[in-house]
């Protein structure tokens, strides 16, 4: 195996990634707010602005998911055991005795197995959840309509939770960009979409001949 410097993340994925986090953090921002946390904007703007948000972001999703299962990038979040404790353990402990991160990044491998099943579970399950609840929200009125308040109440709940849960995945993820390497090495690669990989010696021929411009 060579490490060498790769385009690992495609402008797609760099773009889809910069427009999610703008998104997300404007839908919790104006979300909390129209729950009443702090009244920065006014209940219209907030609600406004949450629902275009929303529905944009839904849009991305929808294009991300296409994209993904056409390029066969999908297969990056199929989870593995394979390595899962040893990384489980070093952000347990490992990491605060300066040990060295037990996974390589690899050319078809490039989330490491705890961030391959939290991802996977962020789109399976979170995602899925505010997209349906939220829709719900927007759309009591067609189906509320024979149910009590109490109905739409528990909706907004369950959406509320589900978007802390978002909030505490978000945290974790900026405070695991200050570990390990530096910081702009953590960011870079989603900048300029090239990062350190090991490659096999098929993989860096391929690379030179076929794609020269997507290595170092």
């Amino acid at each position: 195996m060579t490490l060498r410097s790769i385009m690992l993340f495609t402008r797609f994925e760099r773009f889809w990634h910069w427009s999610q986090m703008i998104l997300i953090m404007v839908l919790l921002f104006t979300g909390f707010g129209i729950h009443g946390f702090y009244t920065v904007l006014d209940f219209k703007t907030a609600v406004g602005l949450h629902t275009v948000s929303a529905l944009v972001l839904l849009l991305l999703w929808i294009f991300a998911i296409f994209w993904h299962l056409t390029t066969g990038t999908w297969r990056h979040y199929v989870p593995t055991s394979n390595g899962l404790l040893k990384v489980a353990k070093f952000y347990a402990y490992g990491i605060f005795r300066g040990e060295r991160h037990p996974y390589r990044k690899a050319y078809w491998r490039k989330h490491n197995p705890l961030q391959a099943l939290s991802y996977l579970a962020l789109k399976l399950f979170l995602f899925p959840a505010i997209w349906i609840s939220g829709l719900l929200y927007l759309m009591y009125s067609l189906w509320g309509g024979a149910l009590s308040g109490e109905a739409l109440a528990w909706v907004a709940m369950f959406h509320t939770a589900v978007a802390f849960a978002i909030l505490i995945f978000v945290i974790i993820h900026v405070y695991l960009l200050t570990t390990g390497h530096s910081f702009k090495e953590h960011v870079m690669p989603m900048i300029n979409g090239f990062d350190e990989v090991d490659l096999s010696a098929e993989e860096e021929a391929y690379l030179e001949k076929d794609e020269p411009d997507h290595i170092r």
